[in-house]
């Protein structure tokens, strides 16, 4: 009884399948790769025409940054990206929300969204440019456009999988139409938001370097296509690791996002 009475530490288990950060492994896999492919380089056993040194690559950032063509470059991508993906994003999380909230709009809008998605929307350039002229403004609808359909089908799913229990819960308790919509729906089809914006503003990224290389004299797109004409790896490499780190960038800003508004899951 004394056994019993005195009772027994047991482990928490109700994490369930929260994941954990781990914030130096990624930067482990990362340094890990780099260091194989500078050995593999070096040694002959990837040759030259394959990959060039990451050394090389790096001192070519370095020459890039001190000559100041980085900002150049960086400069005018940035401004096309925020604002392109500004006005697809916003445009798409009104869009979807519309349609996961009313039956004719949904009915009205959903077919027209299946039609557009699965097309390419690189192909669509020519005619962005033929509509909005060679300039900036092409640009912009690109990116925009290719922001839009996957936002719009991530945030109608994201209210559709609202647990249906919680409304019902919320119109027992007397809450008006736009109180349940304000605060159940939007807040439960947020994680869903949030997941779709990551995977647009990865395309919104793919499309920016397919419109700089089309017409732009600066740009991340215009600096790798110039380095590819010229065979010159190392510049190309380079521009490639500015693509990744502004894709890391991005998922950071998502990241920060989402510990701020979805701090009531933990």
């Amino acid at each position: 009884m004394s056994d019993m009475s005195r009772g027994k530490t047991v482990a928490f288990r109700g994490g369930g399948f929260a994941p954990k950060p781990q914030r130096w492994i990624g930067v482990f896999v990362f340094v890990t790769l780099i260091l194989l492919a500078e050995w593999g380089t070096r040694s002959g056993w990837i040759t030259a025409l394959t990959l060039p040194k990451p050394s090389d690559v790096f001192d070519t950032f370095r020459e890039l940054y001190e000559s100041g063509l980085l900002f150049k470059h960086l400069g005018p991508s940035l401004s096309r990206l925020v604002v392109g993906a500004a006005i697809g994003a916003s445009v798409g999380i009104s869009v979807g929300v519309l349609i996961g909230l009313f039956s004719y709009i949904r009915s009205g809008l959903v077919p027209l969204v299946a039609a557009i998605f699965p097309i390419p929307k690189i192909a669509l350039l020519p005619l962005f440019v033929i509509w909005f002229g060679i300039g900036e403004g092409s640009k912009y609808a690109l990116i925009a456009f290719g922001t839009f359909t996957p936002t719009v089908v991530a945030t109608y799913g994201a209210v559709d999988n609202v647990d249906r229990t919680l409304i019902r819960m919320g119109q027992s308790f007397g809450l008006s139409w736009w109180s349940i919509v304000r605060k159940i729906v939007l807040p439960g089809a947020m994680p869903g938001i949030l997941s779709g914006l990551r995977i647009s503003l990865a395309i919104a990224i793919i499309l920016l370097v397919a419109a700089e290389m089309l017409g732009a004299q600066y740009g991340i797109g215009a600096y790798i296509l110039e380095a590819g004409s010229l065979y010159d790896l190392e510049r190309l490499f380079a521009g490639v690791v500015i693509l990744s780190l502004l894709g890391v960038f991005v998922s950071f800003i998502i990241g920060m996002i989402e510990r701020r508004l979805l701090g009531w899951r933990s």
